[in-house]
């Protein structure tokens, strides 16, 4: 699996912008990330700390999906 440029920090920083009011278009140019990939962010990741998303990944890891 590919390994990602971005830390569970910096997904969760930059889930909370957009939850600030920054404009996603902003945000996408800032970070240099697409607009599919940003999504799909939100709806696997929003509402978490990056605690909890290091945990949901170790769990993925541990029982992956068949």
């Amino acid at each position: 699996m590919k390994k990602s440029r971005f830390t569970d920090t910096q997904i969760v920083n930059i889930l909370k912008q957009a939850e600030q009011g920054v404009p996603v278009s902003d945000i996408l140019r800032e970070h240099n990330i697409s607009q599919s990939t940003f999504y799909k962010w939100r709806s696997k990741y929003g509402g978490m700390d990056a605690s909890l998303i290091t945990r949901l990944k170790e769990l993925e890891g541990k029982y992956p999906q068949t």
